[in-house]
């Protein structure tokens, strides 16, 4: 018998980048070979992998970064432009990461360039099915973001970007 529970969550997970967490670090030196580091990360499935939208690589940020003041936008322009995001996902009728797989292609166009690109991500990195729907899915938020109709080749180069896992240790 198999029972299907209704649930609608948001996983937000966080892992060192090797046993010795300083893989990559600008101011600790990583201790761990590439056999090590290969064995650690391969305790996540691809699978796993391709049901996580966005796996980015967070540095550790220095402490007069910390301390000073942020140049970036205010967090009151980020809201607007995340409501403005969601508002046109509520036209569309669905938030983009539940569009049904059979309006992704409807719902998600591509630019001529922007084809090219995915083509090409999908093709790199050895995309699944549904690593590349994914990649179309966060594509169209990131256009949505910035208020553009169609996803663009700097849209789809953008969602690539925070495939991190995808790019670099798993080739």
């Amino acid at each position: 018998m198999t029972l299907t529970f209704p649930a609608n969550f948001m996983l937000v997970a966080a892992m060192n980048p090797c046993p010795c967490g300083f893989f990559g670090d600008a101011t600790r030196e990583c201790r761990c070979t590439g056999a090590m580091i290969q064995r650690y990360l391969s305790k996540i499935s691809g699978p796993l992998l391709d049901r996580i939208d966005l796996h980015i690589e967070v540095p550790a940020v220095p402490f007069k970064e910390m301390r000073g003041q942020g140049s970036g936008a205010s967090s009151a322009e980020m809201r607007e432009r995340v409501l403005r995001a969601r508002q046109i996902q509520q036209a569309r009728g669905f938030s983009n990461a539940r569009i049904p797989a059979r309006m992704l292609r409807k719902l998600c166009e591509l630019d001529e360039a922007g084809e090219r690109t995915l083509e090409t991500a999908v093709r790199r990195l050895g995309l699944s099915a549904r690593g590349h729907d994914r990649l179309l899915r966060v594509a169209r938020t990131i256009a949505d973001l910035a208020g553009s109709e169609t996803i663009s080749a700097k849209h789809v180069a953008e969602a690539v970007q925070y495939r991190s896992l995808d790019r670099s240790y798993w080739s």
